[in-house]
């Protein structure tokens, strides 16, 4: 499913008005139709509920007048507060404000505070037609009291199009915004109702066509997607029959130092468990036996390492020989940042013959060196949290967690890499531009030892065969299910260890 930013459904809303010849007065009816028809679900069973349509001055508002006048016509018992005087009104909104107080529906004008929020604690269910997508800019003045009185209240919440208060683009809260259980959003998901908060601002998310063709939202020219199950299965190539360990795939796990084998041996484990045919281990050579003991399906190749016990830089000329015979290398898991293999990682990256996944103290190693990566000649995957790639591009995590999409894609742009920006709602980018986020996974994850599983998975996956974009996307799908599937007894205590378990459980055959 394609993801729009409000900028992009402007320009479709505009399309199909100008184009197609939508009249913009059907949209809006086709909206407040099915807001209206989603807050029947909400009312079965909960006769005489009272119903709060709380409407501003734009669209969104007019959205709210359709839903209230369907509403009344069904015997519903509706009451719409208005955050302005009707004289504010313009276009649609207007016609369908005179059209809802013609037909009888009781509306309120410029209701002060207090009297937005007694009405509120009187509703059974509250309609949120305050703020719109457009919105970019702190929540201020009534819009503000009227969002704090429905968080205040124990009415259930029905947004229209978008919880008000959250930006279309980025997911963030503008001060304030609204708690909602359900959004109805229209024509086609807002990037901000899947990335966090807006995400869990949002409630249940309902997409709903209001005549919009299809064309518009379905176009390639919107470079972001949201990851299903279907898509992540069509992104990793089938499994033939009569295939071998080797045709299955050769991953490289370069990683480990004292007091971080287990990160190694993860990584490991989730590459064979992810369908990898044979995986070797590269570890510094006095771990070498603690790694063969852990591994039992893993090969294990003993490099030269520092005073510290850590990969030293003369292991580049075997790490560069086993890369050329490998389909895929994952870099990073527990090697630390010592000074002797950050040297090693900064030496070595550009010369691996093989397509590589970085994370952890890997790209711990790069510094802020992102352009290490934009000459290598075959294809690299990063997997950072919000802390390294800020460490990546030289600023800071608020400012890459205040829009993930544009950090994500700006990191791609400047590695030449695809970037896999963990964190709730994963963003997977390319030097393209194109994205897609995953909303898979759970808050057991907030554990060690996660990372180290998703690079071992997107490593088989590459190395079985997927394109680098492909093996990421499918790789952050399948490693978050594997986690839900791993935490359906409780999130409390989940390892990464029961997500490389459950990968088989999940994985298409």
């Amino acid at each position: 499913m394609k993801l729009v930013t409000a900028e992009e459904m402007r320009r479709i809303d505009a399309a199909a008005i100008e184009k197609y010849g939508v009249p913009s007065v059907v949209l809006m009816e086709n909206a407040g139709r099915h807001v209206a028809q989603a807050l029947q679900g909400l009312l079965n069973g909960r006769p005489g509920a009272r119903v709060l349509v709380i409407c501003g001055k734009g669209n969104n508002g007019g959205d709210g007048f359709v839903a209230a006048r369907h509403l009344v016509s069904q015997g519903v018992e509706v009451q719409v507060a208005l955050l302005t005087h009707s004289s504010e009104l313009m276009g649609n909104a207007a016609t369908n404000f005179r059209i809802a107080h013609a037909m009888g529906v009781p509306i309120i004008e410029n209701p002060d505070a207090e009297a937005v929020k007694v009405r509120a604690g009187m509703a059974d269910i509250i309609v949120d037609a305050v703020l719109g997508t457009g919105l970019t800019g702190e929540v201020r003045s009534i819009a503000r009291s009227a969002i704090e009185a429905m968080n205040d209240s124990t009415a259930s919440v029905v947004a229209v199009d978008i919880p008000s208060g959250v930006h279309a683009d980025t997911g963030a809260a503008l001060g304030v915004a609204v708690e909602a259980d359900l959004t109805v959003t229209f024509a086609a998901a807002k990037i901000g109702l899947v990335q966090f908060p807006g995400a869990q601002l949002c409630g249940e998310l309902r997409v709903v066509d209001i005549t919009i063709p299809r064309g518009l939202t379905a176009s390639d020219a919107i470079k972001a997607n949201l990851v299903s199950d279907g898509l992540a299965q069509a992104m990793l190539p089938p499994r033939e029959e009569a295939m071998h360990k080797g045709h299955a795939g050769r991953v490289l796990v370069v990683a480990g130092s004292v007091g971080m084998t287990g990160a190694a041996a993860l990584c490991a484990q989730a590459a064979t468990r992810a369908g990898a045919g044979l995986v070797h281990i590269a570890c510094p050579a006095s771990l070498n036996d603690v790694l063969e003991a852990k591994c039992t399906e893993a090969m294990t190749v003993p490099l030269p390492q520092t005073d510290a016990r850590t990969i030293a830089p003369e292991a580049r000329p075997r790490v560069v020989e086993l890369g050329a015979h490998s389909d895929a290398v994952a870099l990073g898991p527990g090697l630390s940042a010592d000074a002797g293999t950050a040297e090693f990682v900064r030496a070595t990256v550009a010369d691996i013959a093989a397509p590589i996944v970085i994370d952890a103290d890997g790209l711990n190693c790069l510094g802020n060196g992102l352009a290490l990566l934009s000459g290598r000649r075959d294809p690299t995957i990063i997997t950072p949290h919000p802390g390294e790639l800020a460490r990546l591009m030289d600023t800071t995590v608020e400012a890459i967690q205040a829009d993930r999409v544009d950090a994500a894609r700006r990191a791609a742009s400047a590695a030449n890499a695809v970037v896999v920006l963990k964190g709730a709602g994963t963003v997977i980018a390319q030097p393209s531009a194109e994205v897609w986020i995953n909303l898979t996974g759970n808050s057991g994850m907030a554990s060690g030892g996660m990372g180290d599983v998703l690079t071992g998975v997107i490593a088989a996956f590459l190395a079985g065969g997927a394109r680098p974009v492909e093996a990421a996307v499918a790789g952050a799908y399948y490693h978050g299910l594997a986690a839900d599937t791993a935490a359906e007894d409780g999130m409390r205590g989940l390892a990464a260890a029961d997500v490389a378990w459950a990968l088989q459980e999940v994985l298409p055959d």
